[in-house]
């Protein structure tokens, strides 16, 4: 039996006119992420990374944590790329949206999120730019595919986004459109997930923990966004 570790990078630019871009501290996150990691003597068999900056980001501080040398190339893998956000909000708001620099502002992005993302799921709208969702999940399975079918036996590390895994999730405990949307919305930042797999399927053994941000000292690490 192998384990897959499904991580979420690290804190990005939420706000900002370029997500795409780890925060200081989302880079400390992933950093602090390897280190416990190395503590622990853990090596991985195989590497796998969204296309996305945010995901090469969190992936090279990890393997600094790691202590890993710059060769270690991981496999990049498209499907494991999170959904376009603008995207789905403009099919429920299509006017723009202020900076979420207010408490209610973040809230109310958060809930035109959560009404996008339901549409979206289940087929009633088609943001601009982006795959069905059918298409999406499509990408989420074939990497557990490949992963079980390449990888029988090993440790895994996939560093990805929330949508995808928690997509991952809600395929493998067969959960509704709603649940993964909430699964989708609470997953933290280098926050690890992890599967246990056979050739055959996946199985859920724990879900967005932060063993690594645990204690005092990190209690201001911990973010969401």
């Amino acid at each position: 039996m192998g384990t897959l570790y499904l991580v979420r990078h690290g804190q990005a630019s939420f706000g900002e006119a370029d997500y795409d871009q780890l925060s200081a501290l989302g880079r400390r996150q992933a950093v602090r992420l390897g280190e416990y990691w190395r503590e622990r003597g853990m090596q991985f068999d195989a590497v796998i990374i969204g296309t996305l900056k945010r995901h090469r980001q969190t992936w090279e501080g990890i393997a600094e944590g790691l202590g890993l040398d710059a060769g270690t190339v991981p496999l990049e893998w498209p499907g494991l790329n999170e959904y376009d956000s603008h995207a789905v909000i403009a099919t429920v708001h299509p006017e723009p949206l202020q900076k979420p620099d207010t408490p209610e502002l973040y809230r109310h992005h958060f809930r035109l999120l959560r009404d996008g993302l339901a549409g979206w799921m289940n087929g009633r709208s088609a943001p601009v730019g982006m795959p069905s969702y059918v298409d999406f999940l499509a990408g989420v399975t074939t990497a557990l595919d490949h992963v079980r079918d390449r990888h029988h036996g090993a440790r895994v590390l996939a560093v990805s986004s929330g949508g995808p895994i928690s997509t991952a999730v809600g395929h493998v405990l067969g959960t509704s459109p709603e649940t993964t949307i909430e699964l989708n919305l609470r997953i933290r930042n280098t926050a690890l997930t992890e599967f246990v797999f056979t050739p055959k399927r996946h199985m859920l053994l724990t879900f967005n923990t932060l063993p690594h941000l645990d204690g005092p000292a990190y209690e201001d690490w911990i973010t969401s966004a």
